[in-house]
């Protein structure tokens, strides 16, 4: 394998992993010369890696202001969450594989769990007990989409961690039509306070820096 490719798929592989967990918030600048020191690596094998996630929706290039975490227009927040919506109701639809081995439940504990991580992980095994992997992927990509948004809009809704923990327990116990009810319900809170969600993330996002 070429160096350069090598290098691009591990800077990846770090970014979308730091993407997910929260080290970059909404509209946070990404710049390329400091991930290339970090990476101890040249700029090329960065600039590869991050245009593949502009390409993946998970980071946006503004020509004058360089790479930045996507920052959300109410518009394509709203769509987003309904893109998310449609997919896990397909995989409620479409069922668990009878060789899919089942799931423990999430570690849900005290109130300020991390609830971005879990819900990622979720909905990610909901998507992937299918074992369609279209579907699983199209998941994993709106799921990373929306995991910086989760947790900059911690605190934005209550009973978060109560809705969560709901949902886990259709998905254990296979409640298939509780559990699709249960996904709208979610979505839809969350389209409700679309407006205040955007606000909130421009307030802290720095394109304009």
């Amino acid at each position: 394998m070429d160096a350069n490719h090598s290098k691009s798929a591990f800077v990846y592989g770090q970014v979308r992993r730091a993407l997910r967990s929260g080290r970059y918030a909404p509209g946070q600048r990404i710049d390329p010369a400091r991930l290339a020191t970090e990476f101890d690596t040249s700029p090329t094998p960065v600039r590869f890696a991050l245009y593949r996630l502009v390409g993946e929706g998970l980071v946006a290039d503004h020509a004058r202001s360089g790479l930045h975490v996507p920052l959300h227009t109410e518009l394509g927040l709203r769509d987003l969450y309904d893109w998310m919506e449609r997919l896990l109701l397909m995989a409620c639809d479409i069922g668990v594989a009878p060789a899919f081995r089942k799931t423990e439940k999430l570690a849900l504990g005290a109130d300020d769990d991390d609830l971005a991580k879990l819900t990622w992980q979720l909905f990610d095994v909901i998507a992937r007990a299918t074992e369609h992997r279209s579907l699983h992927h199209a998941v994993q990509r709106a799921n990373d989409q929306l995991a910086p948004v989760r947790r900059a809009a911690k605190g934005v809704l209550d009973r978060t961690h109560e809705e969560l923990s709901q949902l886990d327990r259709y998905w254990q116990a296979r409640e298939i039509p509780a559990l699709k009810s249960a996904l709208r319900d979610y979505h839809e809170r969350r389209k409700h306070v679309v407006p205040r969600i955007v606000a909130l993330l421009s307030e802290h996002g720095d394109y304009l820096h």
